[in-house]
């Protein structure tokens, strides 16, 4: 049994037997202009972190969706030090996960070690960070896989409904292209175009450094200064500096493959992250199909008329207007009366038909599942990193139940008119083929 896995082992037995105590955020400022969040949880002998960048897939050069994703992948494969064989050799021997990825608004570098074990994770982490390989070898063939894999993908109709739907909600702006990026852009991608974004974006100042685990500010600083006094300087396009999202024209669109089934999507613009109706839009999203079969959709469509296999919404709040989603999949022969049960579950809510104790059950749920996730140090400090990026109080954690609580039955109903009404949502098809309601 290797090191990793005992360490794995450990941990799962750790965490099973100890319960989580988890204590207020604190912050500080490295001397080079890096916020560092912490939240101090002493329960367990581990330490998370996770660093939020402003290099997400929106900094992307146009033509080339997927560069964030690819620079996040080269960081964490190889470095300047060591090849990508023995950079994973010496990981697995010292038992720290080191992970990265990018998303529409940040790239993020992640860590999760052992206390003890800490020095070296941060060694790992800076070296990964400050010290990147770009090797052209290793590049090409993380290329080459992306390509396979994003290929590969346009068999599945949920990746085909993501594409068509970033271009029907956003149009021209960043947000339209998919932050993996698809075949045709990651094929365009070169080395000097990681580096580039690289040089341009992760900069410490306005990044944010979120921890949570077995260690304390008077500890981490000494640490983090020690190893990072060398990386100085902002980034070229501040995380707040974005285009406006401007709606487009409610559309339809049919995507034929050579399924039996349906996927439909229903898709709309909602919210930005700091939107004052966060909370209201939360919940009713909750209410609509995110909390699963005590949602709105799935009694009414899958479980009263069996219509379809599954149905579910999110939201997706970001840094500029995110978008709403309806999700669900189907027999092909049942996707037309699906759709339009969708709508008129739409367009009831829309006229504030929202039921008092289903609202009840919801925000329960969503409250009870909430204090699950702030069980574990990883959950924490992307909740924690997404504070610190998006410039939350810090104190967000803390009130978020009661926030959530205090969403009344009116609330809903006036986001639900703002949000709901059936007529504003364009539509996504992909299947067979088949008429429409």
């Amino acid at each position: 049994m290797s090191w990793m896995i005992r360490c794995q082992a450990m941990l799962l037995l750790l965490i099973l037997a100890a319960p989580a105590q988890a204590t207020p955020i604190q912050q500080a400022t490295l001397n080079n202009g890096l916020r560092v969040l912490l939240m101090e949880s002493h329960n367990l002998p581990m330490v998370a972190m996770q660093l939020q960048l402003p290099a997400g897939s929106r900094f992307d050069a146009p033509g080339k969706a997927g560069t964030a994703a690819m620079l996040a992948a080269m960081l964490t494969d190889h470095s300047a030090r060591h090849a990508h064989d023995a950079f994973s050799l010496w990981l697995d021997e010292q038992a720290i996960q080191l992970g990265a990825g990018a998303g529409k608004d940040t790239l993020s570098l992640s860590l999760t070690v052992l206390r003890e074990a800490l020095p070296q994770g941060l060694d790992a982490l800076s070296e990964a960070l400050l010290q990147p390989g770009w090797n052209k070898k290793r590049f090409a063939q993380l290329q080459k896989d992306a390509v396979a894999a994003a290929t590969k993908s346009l068999e599945e109709p949920g990746y085909r409904a993501s594409l068509a739907r970033g271009k029907l909600l956003y149009g021209t702006h960043p947000y339209a292209s998919p932050s993996a990026g698809d075949a045709n852009t990651l094929a365009k991608i070169s080395v000097q175009d990681i580096r580039q974004l690289y040089r341009q974006q992760c900069r410490p100042e306005g990044a944010v450094l979120a921890v949570s685990g077995d260690i304390t500010m008077d500890t981490l600083l000494p640490m983090l200064n020690q190893r990072w006094q060398s990386w100085q300087g902002k980034p070229a396009v501040a995380a707040d500096h974005i285009a406006k999202v401007r709606p487009q024209a409610v559309t339809q669109q049919d995507i034929t493959m050579p399924t039996t089934q349906t996927l439909v999507q229903f898709a709309r613009l909602g919210i930005a992250r700091h939107d004052p109706d966060f909370f209201p839009v939360l919940v009713l999203n909750h209410y609509l199909g995110g909390s699963g079969f005590g949602s709105l959709l799935m009694e009414e469509v899958r479980e009263k008329r069996g219509l379809v296999y599954g149905v579910y919404s999110y939201a997706m709040p970001l840094l500029a207007t995110g978008p709403l989603v309806i999700s669900l999949q189907t027999r092909a022969d049942q996707a037309a009366a699906a759709e339009k049960l969708v709508r008129q579950q739409l367009d009831t809510l829309a006229r504030g038909h929202v039921d008092a104790q289903r609202l009840k059950k919801i925000k329960g749920n969503l409250t009870g599942g909430f204090a699950q996730r702030m069980d574990s140090n990883r959950e924490r400090v992307g909740l924690i990193g997404m504070i610190g990026f998006y410039h939350l109080p810090l104190d967000y954690l803390e009130n978020w139940t009661k926030r959530v609580d205090s969403v009344k039955l009116a609330d809903v109903q006036r986001v639900a008119k703002r949000f709901m009404p059936a007529d504003e949502w364009s539509v996504i098809r992909v299947g067979p083929g088949g008429k429409k309601p």
